[in-house]
């Protein structure tokens, strides 16, 4: 049998061109000790940590496969909570940027993230309209809160009381109690959905932002409050007095009427609305960490920023109001008896929130940061939608706050997507071009060391001897730029319609380009003399044009460059001998426009690949098609040969690249990492590297490894990712008294926990098996009356000789807390008698008591059926209380001393600090006395 064919893996090395993704939001972080000068933001599924000053990227978080699509720093400052587009969660520490928590639960994408104020907890809304709150420090779901009808927008905890309140599309907002995990109330005074919420004034209003030009605030009386009150006060607040504000509550639906004080936890009530300048819908809301500052942002590119005042603010206008109302009553009244009269001023909502000014960015904003500066100012950060981040301060003691830009990200990437790549004869530079400009970029180091400003460019080459290139622009302009000065050296006018294909010609002498203005035109590089210089530089003049029926697509030269490809509109390649121009061939079969094609480096083959999702493999002898196949599951937008091969790369606009072998008309492999809609690629001349770029903004390097792809091995790991896939899209396993498909435990099946299961029947398969055996020995021993070698299991020998009990216990402890519910809810019950009984033993011994009780908890909660009816299980379950009771008050007590313990060290210190106080205190009293004495003394001899 003949050696199989070997091909080289080709393997992700880099994403680079990306400022920040549109899916996510951008947040301050802060990094060794400073704030307001670092910043995360989404780039695709990795999150990039940008130093404002510097404008240099400092650390990435490194993400798996999906796009991250919100981000929490934690209230500590050292961690930072990323969501997915899979709903999954995961926890990274900003000082080693390793994320070692990770949550699952969510079925949809993650949209909102929230720490409570100490941040041991996470709650967590998603587009699958449930909210999760996560135990952080335990790294483990706490509860589901099931109740909205339409993705989640925003959730805050609050944080005097155990409550959180959350916002969703589907028009409501609703308040929940954690203590008992409900709904208590549900506010529905909004006609659209609602976009985003905060709480103010000490958490006494809450502001809530939808789809119109309203912001609309609500008062939040607390029912404690309103208990302590004097006796008339609750009655007042139903609204007896006022019948005009009680059908406004009605109609708003924040009282209902039938409902008294004493049913709810607080009550809502509207305080008015602040009219913002648009008319768009707020798709962002934010107050700043003093609770000052609120600032939101519609679909445009202006954020509206108000002050929040303070009471002392409020009483100081009101004062003055009254004075002036004085006054003015003083001026009407004609008789002067009438000088006393009642002057009623109404405080408005416009008195207590007032507008600051605006800030106009360059772009529009996709997402903001707000932060206060040590030295009083505000500092708002924005992500923009056209790759940018830029960062402005502004004074807000100022009369009128004036925002000034102080700092922007731009050299890391291009404003709009990239349309055309191309690499240098060494391999080491790579160009992009976009709507506006050119960057060349260090393949090594991926830094930008050239950004030259162009038109729309739609194609481009390095010039041999890489010290130019030559663009091909939507206008039909062919632009020559000089890398070592940046300079553009000639702007001609080379076709009427976009120019959107070139080739270089094989003998470097010239370049072929086919325009939509139905001509193909072939070009000689020559050297001209320089206007303002004495030297000569590159040019480019015209030889022959070939006059064509359509559109021209796509232009390729043969290696020989005895032949010309080129591409038409009406869905044929036609082959033409490039010294007579003569017609040679025409490849017929696409249903559609050929959109990209490559001619292979011995001059035998032609790919070619269009908007009908297929690519086409033809000779060049005859115009023969070899292999018509099914490539990409939307329009093919490159196809380029692998240089000194019959292999191919194709890029698609289903996010895919994909390589194939046009000899045996295989595919190879798949490269994933895209997210959007691929535009072109590049390979490298010695075929070890790909680019590629994206509609994400993205440029990503691929790089081609030593490690040899073997086509069974690679089909039969994609069908394994398939069935783990299907395996965790399958039903959740329903609870007894649960409906199936409805999930309350805070987890969800992945293939980790069935994988965590399936470790936990093996460890009690083990532990029967190796008890069976043990019994078996002891009788073997007792029938031949003297002790006999017992051979033990390996795998107890790898962790270290232990009993097959202790295993069993090894295998709980390597399970992931945030898995361990899941890993025992697909358990199935004939497991369950024997971890009972091993549990009785583990917790007698005092080891892990507080694991052992977190998992027999669950158990007993889900299997509580089977577990009472089961009379062999009536003496374990006994046993499992009078132990369970004793170990857990004696860890009770061990953490109850301890509490204590610390708290006599505070109170030391405490002690201690106050004595040094007092003492500071009492040395600063008798220097006063001493002074005042002196004082006294001076007089005295004065006088």
């Amino acid at each position: 049998m003949g050696l199989t064919k070997q091909y080289l893996r080709y393997v992700a090395s880099a994403v680079f061109g990306l400022i920040g993704s549109q899916k996510g939001n951008i947040v301050f972080v802060t990094l060794r000790g400073e704030k307001g000068r670092y910043v995360a933001v989404p780039a695709c599924e990795h999150v990039f940590i940008w130093d404002l000053r510097k404008g240099e990227k400092i650390l990435i978080l490194q993400g798996l496969k999906q796009e991250v699509t919100y981000l929490c720093p934690s209230p500590d400052g050292l961690h930072l909570a990323v969501g997915y587009e899979d709903g999954s969660i995961r926890i990274f520490s900003l000082l080693s940027g390793e994320g070692n928590v990770t949550f699952n639960g969510h079925k949809a994408a993650v949209t909102t993230l929230k720490y409570d104020q100490l941040g041991g907890r996470l709650a967590s809304g998603s587009k699958d309209t449930d909210i999760i709150v996560w135990d952080v420090i335990n790294e483990s779901g706490l509860y589901r809160l099931k109740g909205h009808k339409d993705a989640i927008t925003q959730v805050l905890f609050l944080r005097e009381k155990n409550l959180l309140v959350s916002s969703g599309k589907d028009t409501v907002v609703k308040w929940w109690d954690l203590d008992t995990q409900h709904c208590f109330k549900t506010m529905v005074g909004h006609r659209t959905e609602v976009w985003g919420l905060v709480l103010v004034s000490e958490e006494k209003r809450l502001i809530t932002g939808a789809s119109d030009s309203e912001l609309r605030a609500w008062d939040i009386t607390y029912l404690q409050e309103i208990e302590d009150l004097e006796e008339p006060e609750p009655k007042k607040i139903k609204g007896s007095s006022s019948g005009i504000q009680d059908i406004r509550d009605a109609e708003d639906g924040t009282l209902e009427l039938d409902e008294v004080p004493e049913d709810r936890i607080l009550s809502c009530r509207k305080a008015g609305s602040l009219m913002r300048e648009r008319r768009d819908r707020v798709v962002n809301l934010a107050v700043d960490k003093t609770g000052r500052i609120l600032a939101c942002h519609g679909t445009d590119s202006m954020l509206e920023v108000f002050c929040i005042l303070s009471k002392e603010e409020i009483q100081k206008k009101m004062d003055k109001k009254m004075k002036k109302a004085r006054k003015k009553a003083k001026l009407n009244s004609c008789k002067g008896e009438e000088e006393d009269l009642e002057v009623n001023v109404e405080m408005s909502l416009k008195d207590e929130i007032q507008r600051l000014t605006n800030i106009k960015t360059s772009a529009k904003i996709k997402s903001f940061d707000l932060i206060h500066s040590p030295q009083g100012d505000l500092k708002a950060v924005f992500l923009l939608q056209n790759n940018l981040v830029e960062l402005y301060s502004l004074n807000p003691s100022a009369p009128t706050p004036q925002p000034v830009r102080t700092s922007r990200i731009t050299i890391g990437g291009h404003r709009s997507d990239v349309r055309t790549l191309s690499f240098s004869s060494d391999n080491i530079a790579v160009l992009s071009a976009a709507a506006d400009s050119i960057k060349i970029w260090n393949r090594s180091t991926l830094q930008c060391i050239r950004t030259m400003n162009c038109d729309y460019a739609l194609c481009s080459f390095f010039v041999p001897g890489d010290r130019q290139v030559v663009i091909g622009t939507k206008t039909g302009k062919l632009q020559l730029f000089d890398l070592a000065s940046g300079n553009l050296l000639e702007t001609i006018d080379a076709h009427d319609g976009a120019l959107w294909s070139m080739s270089l010609s094989p003998d470097q002498r010239g370049f072929v380009t086919g325009s939509a203005d139905k001509t193909v035109k072939f070009w000689d590089f020559e050297l001209v003399k320089d206007k303002n210089s004495a030297q000569k530089r590159l040019s480019v003049k015209q030889t022959r044009t070939l006059q064509l029926d359509e559109d021209v697509l796509c232009v390729s030269y043969s290696p020989n460059q005895k032949l010309l490809a080129v591409s038409l509109l009406d869905c044929t390649v036609k082959i033409f001998y490039v010294d007579t121009l003569k017609f040679f061939l025409s490849l017929y079969g696409h249903k559609l426009p050929v959109l990209c094609m490559d001619i292979s480096y011995d001059g035998t083959l032609i790919a070619t690949g269009s908007a009908d999702r297929n690519v086409k493999i033809w000779g060049l002898d005859f115009g023969d098609c070899h292999k018509s196949l099914f490539a990409h599951d939307d329009s093919v937008m490159y196809l380029q040969f692998v240089p000194k091969s019959h292999l191919f790369f194709t890029a698609g606009k289903d996010h895919k690249i994909k390589q194939w072998d046009a000899d045996k008309f295989e595919h190879i492999q798949t490269l994933e990492g895209h997210h959007q809609e691929i535009w072109c690629l590049a390979v490298s001349p010695n075929g070890d590297y790909v680019v590629s770029s994206s509609h994400d903004k993205s440029l990503r390097l691929w790089e081609r490894t030593r490690e040899p792809l073997i086509l069974e091995e690679e089909r039969e790991m994609q069908r394994e990712a398939e069935y783990e896939e299907s395996v965790a899209k399958e039903d959740q396993p329903a609870v007894p008294g649960e409906t199936q498909g409805d999930n309350y435990f805070t987890g969800k099946k992945t293939i980790e926990t069935i994988k965590a299961a399936e470790r936990i029947m093996e460890a009690i398969e083990l532990y029967r098996e190796e008890t069976a055996k043990m019994k078996e020995h002891k009788a073997i021993c007792k029938a031949a009356g003297k002790e006999v070698a017992r051979p033990i299991n390996p795998i107890l020998m790898a962790y270290g000789n232990i009993s097959p009990s202790a295993y069993v216990l090894e295998i709980f402890k390597g399970i992931k807390s945030s898995e361990l519910e899941e890993s025992l809810l697909v358990l199935p019950f004939s497991y369950v008698p024997d971890i009972l009984k091993l549990f009785n033993e583990f917790i007698q011994q005092g080891s892990d008591v507080e694991l052992l009780c977190r998992c027999l908890f669950f158990l007993l909660r889900i299997h509580f059926g089977q577990i009472t009816s089961n009379q062999m299980l009536v003496p374990v379950i006994e046993k499992l209380k009078e132990t369970t009771i004793s170990k857990v008050s004696e860890v009770r007590d061990i953490i109850g001393f301890n509490m204590a313990g610390l708290d006599y060290l505070k109170r030391e210190c405490e002690a201690k600090s106050e004595i040094m106080f007092f003492a500071d205190a009492t040395s600063n009293f008798e220097e006063k006395k001493r002074k005042r004495k002196k004082r006294e003394r001076l007089i005295l001899t004065l006088t």
